[in-house]
């Protein structure tokens, strides 16, 4: 089993609406967890606009990505252009992307709805291409 590394900066928006999408619509496809380099407090908006579609995340947490060790997974996914701030050893992975995503913050819950079903279409074409 393909394990996955979504990053974000904070770890608060986009890469917990991926772990929260890859986890649901990868389950025995894919092995996933977030992280983030300066990790903060998941947004209660991601939570809410998450819930509206069936999937809790409520539970998950925002993690630093120096407690993870590179070699431990396949493909890192960083979301909000933060790539060019990894360490190389997570950027050497068989597979890394820099999606680039939007940030939501300071939008209006349409906004956050957009960004969350654009964050589900690439998490739908990562799983496919991993199996």
């Amino acid at each position: 089993m393909k394990k996955v590394m979504f990053v974000c900066t904070h770890n608060f928006r986009l890469s917990q609406m991926a772990e929260g999408f890859a986890r649901t619509l990868g389950e025995n496809k894919i092995a996933v967890t977030s992280s983030g380099l300066a990790p903060n407090e998941i947004d209660p908006i991601t939570v809410k606009v998450m819930s509206e579609i069936g999937i809790d995340i409520s539970n998950q947490t925002s993690k630093p990505l120096s407690d993870f060790n590179a070699d431990d997974y396949n493909a890192v996914i960083s979301l909000c252009g933060c790539g060019v701030n990894l360490p190389q050893e997570w950027v050497l992975r068989d597979v890394f992307e820099d999606w680039q995503l939007d940030d939501p913050a300071g939008h209006s819950i349409e906004y956050f709805r957009r960004v969350r079903d654009e964050v589900k279409e690439r998490v739908v074409n990562l799983i496919m291409s991993l199996n």
